[in-house]
């Protein structure tokens, strides 16, 4: 009966069977990950987790209607306060608009913080606002810019110079749609400079 090929076949699988309780723990722990593999348990609901991260650069781009217009770099960014702030420093950002014949603008900073889920950007400390084609330039120490507004809002002192007139003020509010100017909070105008 055993002289059969196919009748030894059958004996190979039953052979295992009856013989697993002596080599199958030397072959589970011979295949175990060892050394620090296992996937970290993170609970998520813990309010006590937090994300910290900080680098040398980072460059964030604003759209409008699937047009990038405004790209925003930093020499470094840090965890803001909250989940969605990215502060930052050395602030360097360029606005092309939405329009092929609008001029770009450059504006520079000593530190930002960029509001993720509002899509909003402040700056701070040194903030100078360059036009260069028409020969403009903004100076003020805190610059505020919602992006779905496009409102450019600047709550202290501003001073526009441009190549025959200085305006300064105590508060300035820019719509980045309609172009318009609104100036507040003790205007001084000088013409002909």
């Amino acid at each position: 009966m055993l002289h059969n090929p196919r009748n030894l076949l059958w004996l190979l699988p039953l052979l295992l069977l009856l013989t697993n309780p002596l080599w199958k723990p030397e072959l589970t722990n011979f295949l175990r990950p060892r050394g620090g593999h296992a996937v970290p348990e993170i609970n998520l609901e813990d309010s006590e987790q937090e994300q910290n991260f900080i680098m040398d650069s980072i460059a964030i781009t604003m759209s409008s209607e699937g047009k990038v217009d405004w790209v925003v770099t930093a020499e470094q960014a840090y965890t803001g306060e909250s989940d969605n702030d990215i502060g930052m420093v050395g602030v360097d950002a360029t606005y092309t608009g939405t329009d092929k014949d609008q001029e770009k603008t450059r504006i520079t900073s000593a530190k930002g913080k960029y509001d993720i889920g509002k899509s909003y950007l402040t700056l701070m400390e040194d903030v100078v606002i360059d036009k260069p084609l028409s020969r403009q330039r903004l100076l003020t120490d805190l610059l505020h810019y919602s992006n779905h507004r496009k409102v450019v809002i600047c709550p202290e002192k501003v001073e526009l110079l441009g190549p025959d007139f200085r305006i300064r003020a105590g508060r300035l509010e820019y719509n980045l749609i309609s172009r318009g100017y609104d100036f507040g909070n003790r205007v001084r105008v000088e013409l002909g400079i």
